[in-house]
């Protein structure tokens, strides 16, 4: 992974602009003004000078009424944050109104978004930091203003920037591995395991004991298609970073490679020490499990972090890498949110609007955190609630153990590939197909793994 984003991501971890049309600037990364003189009599005090000029973007606007339309695929711990945008949008921007269409990101997000294509993008489009390269590419997307990049980390921009030009303002960001209950880790002498050895002595224990080894809800096949993810970029990807062009070449196969079927196959492991109702089970219910002691651990990301917390706010767990062959596993760190916009709006103004309250207003950046239980991309925001994770992804930050998943989301897109995938292991794992017809499903489609 470059320097950059692990410094980015240490610094982050550790810490636990003019606009045409807007006018103004923001407190999100700009230079601090200098301290203000004490005022004369029949003068407006400085700081009450300094917060109209604050206000003055509204203000100095047109005043025109705009409604710009917002596509949001949304991961399970974002929806209700359009509310908290709407109310900051007005009371900076009054004239301006988001009309949202809201979806699950896994499911109907990309097929909108082919729908969309053909009609016209909407002026905003929200989805992750891997849905640039599949559409700016195509030369749907807008260049996002340095104004408004320059308030995000610079790891924010590097793999949402392409040729040069970045097209999407990432604005949180996910950690994958293996969540574990500390309590139940330390009452039964665990450590974390490194290696799959490790790993299997805890599990072999676990069942000695009637305790499930991991919770799983096998009913989404998102969840299939991320930790098939995870395996892949701690099996594969790290060791063959171009992976995914080297299939597209025809140089590597899914029925060849002994990485790639190991990858797959640990969905079989998490299937055999799982419930037997795994493809029932919804992730709330399968959460609540983990939390009231009935699985030692489970293979997810931070959209966890929030079922745990509403269930029990005190409830103690910690993170690690799901432990590859080669006993090199590096937790994997995701760019989320990703702010887009169409490259053929008709009202760049009012959409810079959105983008300068989104990337400027750090108390909407910290409820929006804090809600969804995920770390800051935005400079100078630190989400305020209480992750006992943090000190994991701190330790893994500082030995460098940290990887970004979109390498592999870029080679292999979610949509039209891993997607299709999981919905074939999970057939596998329920005895509908064979592994070797699994392997030569996703070698079929080669075609479609690629954005380009």
């Amino acid at each position: 992974m470059k320097k950059k984003l692990l410094s980015a991501i240490l610094c982050s971890a550790m810490i636990a602009g003019t606009l045409a049309g807007c006018g103004g600037s923001s407190d999100g990364g700009a230079a601090q003004a200098p301290a203000a003189e004490p005022a004369t009599e029949g003068e407006a005090p400085a700081d009450e000078t300094a917060e109209a000029q604050e206000e003055a973007p509204a203000a100095s606007a047109d005043g025109e009424e705009v409604t710009l339309t917002v596509l949001a695929g949304q991961s399970t711990t974002d929806a209700g944050i359009e509310d908290m945008i709407d109310e900051a949008l007005a009371a900076k921007y009054p004239n301006i109104t988001l009309e949202w269409e809201c979806t699950g990101w896994d499911g109907e997000f990309h097929p909108k978004m082919q729908q969309y294509m053909q009609s016209g993008l909407p002026d905003i489009i929200i989805g992750k930091a891997q849905d640039v390269n599949t559409y700016a590419s195509q030369g749907l997307l807008g260049e996002i203003d340095a104004t408004y990049l320059d308030r995000g980390l610079d790891a924010a921009r590097e793999n949402v920037t392409i040729d040069g030009k970045t097209y999407g303002l990432v604005y949180n960001a996910l950690y994958q591995g293996v969540y574990y209950n500390k309590t139940m880790f330390a009452e039964n002498g665990w450590s974390v395991p490194a290696t799959q050895d490790e790993l299997q002595a805890i599990i072999d224990d676990c069942k000695a004991k009637g305790i499930t080894p991991f919770a799983s809800h096998m009913v989404d096949t998102w969840s299939i298609g991320n930790v098939t993810m995870q395996f892949m970029m701690n099996d594969v990807f790290n060791n063959t970073p171009d992976w995914g062009d080297k299939f597209r070449a025809g140089e590597v196969t899914f029925a060849d490679d002994k990485a790639a079927q190991t990858a797959y196959s640990y969905n079989k492991l998490i299937f055999d020490n799982t419930y037997p109702e795994t493809f029932s089970t919804e992730q709330t219910d399968c959460d609540a499990r983990m939390v009231l002691g009935e699985a030692a651990m489970k293979v997810s990301g931070s959209w966890s972090i929030q079922n745990f917390l509403d269930i029990d706010e005190n409830f103690d767990f910690g993170i690690f890498p799901f432990p590859n062959q080669t006993g090199d596993s590096k937790l994997i760190f995701e760019p989320n949110i990703a702010i887009m916009t169409s490259a053929e709006t008709e009202h760049q103004d009012a959409v810079n609007c959105v983008l300068d309250v989104l990337s400027g207003d750090k108390d909407l950046a910290v409820e929006i955190l804090d809600f969804t239980k995920t770390a800051s991309m935005l400079k100078d925001v630190v989400p305020t609630f209480t992750n006992p994770s943090q000190v994991d992804i701190d330790e893994y930050a500082s030995k460098g153990m940290i990887v970004d998943v979109t390498l592999g989301n870029n080679q292999l897109v979610w949509g039209g590939f891993q997607e299709e995938n999981a919905s074939d292991i999970a057939a596998y794992l329920q005895g509908d197909i064979s592994f070797e017809e699994c392997l030569s499903a996703s070698d079929a489609r080669v075609g479609s793994s690629s954005a380009q």
